[in-house]
């Protein structure tokens, strides 16, 4: 028998006769490309297997070798640059203000915390990336007032610290990304980034 290149079915009482009448090799090449007979539309051949095993793996390395420059050429940049973000009081003592830090990037969140404290994170959750608030923590008390200040992802209510960003309740387990505040001058600047541990 001839080797044609072609595919033929393996299921010979399962083929069907294309629409024509003419046999499978004198079929025009879309009509072979896709075929309308289970057995050979489910044949791959080992060929086809083997290049796409290849080919899957060559992006993954190509996707590797791209994140790892990312990461190089970022430290190469050097240090972030200094943005003022906020006046002192332009918030009040437990207000929050969102920004961008670097110009372009996701929403950052700067939060009040003291007369001349202030902390700042990505607004992203380390979950899902759901927008990230201030918002008081209900505890439980015999007094019943109110809880401390916290930021609170409503989307699956996950709760981190303010002061350190770690998550303390909910679905995320890793800290949020904080931005390094510098407070001077009746302004508060944004002077770098200090990306979260896994």
């Amino acid at each position: 028998m001839i080797q044609t290149g072609l595919q033929t079915p393996r299921d010979l009482d399962r083929h069907t006769v294309p629409p024509d009448g003419r046999p499978l090799e004198e079929q025009p090449r879309w009509r072979q490309d896709f075929p309308i007979d289970w057995p050979q539309d489910e044949y791959v051949s080992r060929r086809d297997l083997v290049k796409f095993i290849f080919l899957t793996s060559v992006a993954l390395v190509v996707g590797q070798f791209w994140i790892y420059g990312k990461s190089l050429f970022r430290r190469a940049e050097g240090a972030f640059p200094e943005v003022k973000i906020a006046g002192v009081d332009e918030l009040p003592v437990g207000g929050s203000k969102t920004f961008q830090y670097p110009e372009g990037s996701a929403p950052r969140l700067l939060v009040r915390t003291g007369a001349a404290a202030f902390v700042a994170y990505d607004q992203q959750c380390t979950h899902l990336l759901c927008p990230i608030v201030t918002a008081r923590k209900p505890e439980v008390s015999v007094a019943g007032g109110e809880g401390s200040l916290e930021l609170h992802c409503p989307c699956h209510n996950g709760w981190f610290d303010l002061e350190t960003g770690r998550p303390m309740a909910g679905p995320p387990r890793r800290p949020l990304a904080r931005v390094l505040l510098d407070v001077r001058g009746g302004d508060v600047y944004a002077v770098g980034i200090e990306e979260s541990a896994t």
